[in-house]
């Protein structure tokens, strides 16, 4: 017999309810901020965060730690997953 309520997931030690999303903590190198992960009726999905493609020769300091940015390039840009 299975509940009417969509199912919570379980990723490491944690619980995390239906549709809830988070950053995964993987030890020793601590949270992933440039992955996401995400429940869906108990089954967990994560996925890297995409970036466009670099045409920079050398990237510089970045405004998000996911992405290359190049150097002189507007900061005013930002990169969502």
């Amino acid at each position: 017999m299975q509940a009417d309520a969509p199912r919570a997931c379980r990723f490491g030690r944690r619980w995390y309810l239906n549709n809830e999303s988070w950053h995964p903590s993987v030890p020793p190198f601590g949270e992933m901020k440039c992955i996401l992960c995400w429940c869906v009726s108990g089954e967990t999905h994560c996925q890297r965060q995409e970036c466009p493609p670099s045409a920079c020769a050398s990237p510089a300091a970045r405004d998000n730690p996911c992405c290359a940015k190049c150097r002189g390039e507007c900061s005013a840009r930002t990169w969502a997953p």
